[in-house]
């Protein structure tokens, strides 16, 4: 049985056994004295005593209206709902104000689950009650609106009831509660400070304010606000509970003990005392107590309608979790899973995939805990659930992914591994290497931060780096498979194939079974271009069993490298045709694999397949808005990328994902709703400000996006991206001096080709044709420090060419393409250089651009003139007529076949090739050559 420490819950319905009370002396006005007697039982809260009490005054007389009134509220407050519920009805039958009725019937109603009543009854409308009634009742409403979810609503309620009473503590505590549901920490402490302010002896508001510290992970902050609100009222059911559980969390069990023993005195029958008790049974070994302990609980709870709790995740996950105990899974089950949909992605979500687990579901907990780590980064207990999970079913490689992030203690080290792992969930590399390093340097054993540092290092291409840190690990472990099997992903990643290789084949003859390291050895083979032996390993998996998904989805791989495209997708079809309903791996290949291909069509239907086995995971949605983005459904992809922006919750990476992709489809609102949610949870996270400030510039609100790039500037001043951004808003404005200043800051902060060539290209000026000198000293000043800088190399070269410097211009290019001689850019832009010298080397050149890309037009236009130039007529006709065919819009190509055609006498087609050249008002370098031609095959 798992130890979890348990948070205050509402008082749970409970059948109490009716015990034989001593009954009034006399006859005469009988039923008169069991109500006083009754009466003075419920102001000693001996609850079960008033009930019976009152049901002794009902066989007298039916008709007592302040009977039927407190027995109602007395078996409210023994948790007797539907019986609440049915006698303060007949109180107001037989006539009693609704005044004196309401608050407690509404909250009969919440108790048994049936919130929307709350507000459909007509019984409790708020109008016509006194003011203190009407706020009282404001308050039961708003916790009826915050069970549903509806969190404004909720805080309505509590404004609309603080305005009718401003001066007492009641609505700043019904507030606590909502915060803490919505994690708006801050906005609950201040209620909890403005209850104590009101009522300073309130134990109810000390203990308040401590929940708050608790849920935060304030422990010992939370244990002294317990203590205070104890020594106010040492009957505070909810403060001692709340208390007994942080004393079990540090381990002073002889306290919570003392705790314990004293809440079976004040709460005979509360579930959550026997479930501690049972608790503190398992710590000292007492099985058979510990069993009874949950026993006990699961016998007070089971009678209770699920429906009456189905709002109460506490109540809920304590009945779940005590028949977890008990090993009644089945039983377990139902609870855990109503809990998880009021708390999703809460730690109820663990408690559920234990209870897969044990089913055993494997699939339904790895996809659990996979929602679950999505919401909550770095959660180690999590972490560890899912490996185990991943490696029950043969599935080490996952596993090791996730022992990456693995958390167990809170010891100095393995605090460092956490905050680090969880830089690491949310992109922020150089900060998780650094504190994975201090981790894994204090204690070399700390396999977690480990094999973590070799994932990030791998990730981050410092291979080496990872190699030694996995190099360490096996030799603290050098029987362990799967730090071997991280080792070996190293070696491969490195290209070490041969040394992976030896890994492997230890790891095989340590554990025969690993698929794993089967798996490995064809991934090698694959790499070495072994393809027979490839295949024959993987066909050895598949004929144990012939439905294994990564034995499948490898052979798809192996047959593309092969070059055997479609024997590689039908493997592929077969890996997504035996993958089980929570398998999507090869799901993501087949829409990756046509997207790739061109075959729109076909990856819209495997997306379309891929959401309906996940049609909450926001990574199928982007793949599903990505194949509709291929087919040209630019309102379905916004659709569905707003769906996933609503499912990724506040997840700053995610939201940032799907931003860019909205931006491609134009769709800037829904963009600056994923980008305001991805800053709700982390306000600086700069990929998010810097998208949102370009979002803010495109939707014409300059203001408001410089307010936020010089917000980048204030917090990343080292960064060049906020001057960028500057200077981006500046030239929208058309500030040149302004946009030219920041470009300077921003190259001056982190220098670099890309800050260099914005800077270069806003001061070579609207003239093309005149490039400013400051421009080219600025480029040829770089180029003197960094004579390699390619793209710097030709951007000088190309202005040079359109300020017709051709001779400067060819030296530019020329130093190009010593630096890389395939670059098609360079050699294309060189012939049109040596066309316009006149210099025949020029078509040497163009075939040499052509070459390295035989598809682009413009590469094909270049050929083809340089072609006709040299007089190879049908070669420049053919090339031309590619061009033309590929990008008929543009003008130039046009001019240019027709200049071809009117030379080998096709006058009639180059006359109709130039109309459609010079339909529009174009303009192009020899476009006065083309009117005049026009006009000559008038």
């Amino acid at each position: 049985m798992m130890t979890v420490r348990l948070r205050p819950l509402v008082v749970l319905s409970l059948l109490l056994a009716a015990s034989t009370l001593v009954p009034a002396q006399t006859e005469g006005g009988k039923a008169a004295r069991y109500y006083e007697d009754a009466l003075k039982r419920y102001e000693r809260r001996d609850l079960a005593g008033t009930i019976i009490q009152l049901k002794n005054a009902l066989q007298i007389d039916k008709t007592l209206l302040p009977v039927h009134l407190l027995l109602g509220k007395a078996m409210l407050g023994n948790g007797e709902a539907a019986n609440a519920e049915l006698e303060l009805g007949e109180a107001l039958r037989l006539g009693v104000n609704r005044a004196e009725v309401v608050v407690p019937l509404a909250r009969a109603l919440v108790a048994q689950g049936k919130q929307a009543q709350v507000f459909e009854d007509t019984r409790l409308r708020v109008a016509g009650l006194p003011s203190a009634v009407q706020s009282q009742l404001l308050l039961v409403r708003a916790a009826a609106s915050s069970d549903t979810g509806d969190m404004r609503a909720a805080l309505k309620s509590i404004e609309e009831s603080r305005s009718i009473s401003p001066g007492v503590a009641d609505s700043w505590l019904a507030e606590i509660p909502i915060r803490i549901r919505t994690r708006q920490f801050t906005e609950a402490l201040t209620a909890a400070d403005q209850a104590i302010k009101f009522n300073p002896e309130s134990s109810e508001a000390v203990y308040q304010k401590g929940s708050i510290l608790h849920v935060q992970g304030q422990i010992q902050a939370a244990l002294v606000l317990y203590e205070q609100s104890l020594k106010l009222d040492t009957g505070n059911v909810e403060a001692r509970l709340a208390r007994a559980g942080i004393l079990l969390d540090l381990g002073r069990d002889k306290d919570a003990l003392a705790d314990v023993n004293e809440l079976f005195l004040l709460a005979p029958f509360e579930p959550r005392v026997f479930y501690l008790n049972a608790l503190l049974a398992e710590r000292r070994g007492d099985l058979a107590a510990a069993k009874a302990g949950l026993k006990d609980v699961t016998e007070m709870l089971d009678p209770v309608p699920i429906e009456f709790i189905r709002f109460r995740p506490q109540a809920l996950m304590l009945n779940g979790m005590a028949h977890f105990g008990l090993n009644e899974y089945e039983k377990a089950k139902p609870y855990l899973e109503y809990a998880s949909r009021l708390q999703q992605n809460s730690p109820l979500t663990k408690m559920l995939a234990q209870v897969a687990m044990a089913e055993p579901n494997v699939g339904r907990a790895v996809e659990l805990l996979e929602n679950y780590l999505k919401a909550r980064p770095g959660d180690g207990q999590a972490l560890l659930m899912l490996a185990s999970a991943h490696m029950s079913q043969g599935r080490h490689a996952k596993a090791i992914a996730l022992m990456q992030e693995a958390l167990r203690a809170k010891d100095a080290p393995e605090f460092h591994t956490a905050l680090g792992l969880s830089f690491m969930r949310s992109g922020q590399n150089a900060s998780a290497s650094g504190e994975l390093e201090k981790a894994f340097k204090t204690d070399n054993k700390q396999a977690y931060a480990g094999l973590a540092l070799v994932n990030l290092y791998l990730r981050n291409g410092q291979t080496a780096k990872a190699l030694a840190v996995a190099d360490s690990l096996v030799k603290s472990s050098p029987d362990n498979p799967s730090v071997l099997l991280v080792q070996a992903l190293a070696k491969a990643t490195m290209r070490d194939n041969a040394g992976a290789r030896v890994i492997y084949e230890r790891v095989v003859k340590l554990d025969g079974t690993l698929l794993e390291a089967k798996l490995g050895l064809a991934r090698i083979d694959i790499a070495t271009k072994n393809f027979d032996a490839a295949k024959k390993r993987l066909t050895d998996i598949l004929r144990a069993n012939d439905r294994n998904v990564d034995a499948l989805f490898e052979m798809a791989v192996l047959f593309e490298v092969w070059g055997k495209n479609d024997e590689a997708l039908q493997w592929l079809d077969s890996a997504v045709d035996a993958s089980g309903p929570r398998e999507t791996r090869a799901n993501f290949a087949q829409v990756a694999w046509h997207l790739r291909k061109g075959q729109a069509s076909k990856a819209l239907a495997a997306a379309k397949l891929l959401v309906s086995k996940q049609p909450e995971d926001v990574a199928a949605l982007q793949a599903l808005a990505n194949a509709q983005m291929a087919n040209g459904d630019t309102a379905g992809a916004r659709t569905t990328l707003t769906n996933a922006s609503r499912r990724a919750a506040f997840e700053a990476p995610t939201q940032v994902d799907i931003a860019r992709n909205q931006i491609r489809i134009r769709d800037f609102a829904g963009a600056a709703y994923s980008l305001d949610k991805a800053l709700t949870t982390v306000p600086d996270y700069l990929p998010a400000l810097v998208l949102m400030t370009t979002v803010e510039l495109r939707d014409n609100d300059p203001a408001k996006a410089e307010q936020r790039a010089r917000k980048i500037v204030q917090n990343y001043p080292k960064l060049s991206v906020g001057h960028a951004l500057l200077a981006d808003i500046a030239l929208s404005r058309g500030q040149t001096a302004a946009a030219i200043d920041a470009l300077r800051r921003s190259h001056e902060a982190q220098p670099s080709s890309q800050s260099l060539l914005r800077l270069f290209t806003v001061l070579l000026g609207p003239d093309s044709s005149k490039p400013t000198p400051a421009a080219l000293e600025l480029a040829e000043a770089w180029l003197r420090g960094h004579p390699k800088d390619l793209s710097i190399q030709k951007a000088l070269a190309d202005a040079q060419a359109r300020a017709a410097n051709f001779a400067a211009a060819r030296r530019g290019y020329d130093a190009a393409l010593k630096i890389r001689p395939d670059d098609a850019e360079a050699l294309n832009n060189m012939a049109n250089v040596l066309l316009r010298q006149k210099d025949p080397g020029a078509l040497k050149f163009a075939e040499q651009a052509l070459a390295q890309s035989p598809r682009n037009p413009l590469l094909l236009d270049t050929a083809g003139w340089a072609n006709h130039i040299a007089g190879n007529k049908d070669r420049a006709v053919a090339l031309l007529r590619d061009a033309r065919l590929r990008e008929p819009g543009n003008a130039e190509i046009r001019y240019h076949l027709a200049a071809v055609l009117a030379q080998a006498g096709r006058k009639a087609e180059a006359k109709e090739e130039l109309e459609a050249a010079m339909k529009a008002n174009v303009t192009f370098e020899g476009v006065q050559d083309a009117k005049t031609l026009l006009a000559s095959l008038k």
